[in-house]
């Protein structure tokens, strides 16, 4: 099955399907995966639209958001969405404004709270329609503990949800794994769609003559290890490596990440930069680092594997399925002696580490294609429709 690629507006057809997909927290990987796939279905002659929150994210988010819908044949609903499942979750079962009138074929939805969201809206609305319900966990409620109060509420409602829907999207056979360890083996379908990336974004990126030693490119919490990423710069300096670090990007533990920082002494040698997108980031550093504690198929990694930046990450979710052979040069999460020693490394031999990166990129080129990743996921609805029609 061939399709256009997403810079190229095809007309609705007459298979043309009608898309919303829903998120609760429109910002980072997930944000990026949802507005590439909607922009691919799009230019492939789809009407498509986007259910989101209203209360999360900045003007930067706002920005994107906006120029997303402008795109989109359904346009974008933002309602306030709590971040919790709440008794609240039960009004919407009316649908959100629009999404009646929108008479979809599908609704995908994304991440924890937006696949509780739109699970239980589209279960309403199929009541009177047609309509076929998909699930992308992109970790979400995955990080939980199975043992945690939180755990075992959201693995419950998991298990409960697969009742209404036609099949889960998993972006890494990581994630698909985790998803059967903690929920189950799913009743539903099941299939691994990974992420992938235009064209354009296998062009190199260089860095720029101020650039930092290091970039940390993500949200700013402790699951992303920002913290962990400090702590390793308060190393590096403590043993007398004075590298300098940009971390780009806004989030809950700003604060005290800055605190930590300045009572570290390292304040001099970290700047604080806000949310930038990825390929205007990475000239800032001379290598990024991914610090993360968890993950499933993160964005940040393809992006600057594809850009051929040099990398520390950690071994976590479907990292290791994005480096493939490279697997090894991969470091133990939460540990920041680990990345201090890796980040001390790769500065201490820029060659060796521009030599990594464009082995990793060369590895990538071939496996996360933007013009696949759609054209399987449409390959997934196409085929529960043909079903419903056989009945």
């Amino acid at each position: 099955m061939s399709h256009p690629t997403a810079t190229e507006q095809t007309s609705p057809t007459d298979d043309a399907l009608r898309i919303v997909h829903v998120v609760r927290s429109p910002v980072g990987g997930i944000f990026r995966h949802i507005a590439d796939l909607a922009t691919a279905q799009a230019a492939a002659g789809h009407s498509v639209g986007l259910v989101c929150d209203s209360l999360t994210g900045g003007a930067f988010e706002d920005e994107r958001i906006a120029r997303l819908g402008a795109s989109l044949a359904l346009g974008v609903v933002r309602l306030p969405i709590a971040r919790d499942v709440a008794p609240s979750d039960l009004a919407a079962r009316q649908g959100p404004p629009g999404a009646r009138a929108a008479r979809a074929h599908v609704v995908h939805a994304h991440g924890a709270k937006g696949g509780v969201f739109g699970r239980v809206v589209g279960a309403w609305l199929g009541r009177s329609q047609p309509l076929a319900r998909f699930y992308a966990p992109h970790g979400g409620s995955l990080h939980y503990d199975r043992k945690s109060r939180e755990g075992r509420l959201y693995f419950t409602v998991e298990r409960a949800l697969e009742r209404v829907t036609d099949s889960l999207i998993h972006v890494s056979g990581y994630e698909a794994r985790v998803y059967e360890e903690k929920v189950g083996r799913p009743a539903c379908g099941a299939v691994v769609v990974r992420n992938g990336l235009t064209a354009e974004e296998f062009e190199p990126v260089q860095p720029r003559p101020d650039a930092a030693d290091f970039l940390y490119l993500g949200m700013l919490r402790d699951l992303k290890g920002v913290d962990v990423f400090l702590e390793a710069m308060k190393r590096l300096h403590d043993g007398g490596t004075p590298a300098t670090a940009v971390v780009v990007g806004d989030g809950p533990d700003e604060a005290r990440y800055r605190a930590f920082a300045a009572e570290a002494e390292i304040a001099d040698h970290v700047r604080f930069v806000p949310p930038t997108p990825a390929r205007d980031a990475f000239p800032l550093g001379r290598a990024i680092v991914v610090p993360s504690r968890a993950e499933s198929m993160p964005y940040v990694v393809l992006e600057a594997v594809a850009a051929g930046v040099p990398m520390v990450a950690t071994n976590v979710g479907g990292i290791p399925e994005i480096f493939g052979p490279h697997s090894d040069e991969l470091v133990p999460a939460a540990d920041p002696a680990a990345l201090a020693a890796a980040m001390a490394r790769l500065r201490a031999d820029p060659d060796a580490a521009r030599n990594a990166a464009e082995a990793r990129r060369a590895h990538v080129g071939g496996e996360f294609s933007l013009d696949e990743m759609s054209s399987r996921i449409e390959t997934v609805y196409r085929g529960i429709e043909n079903r419903r029609k056989a009945f």
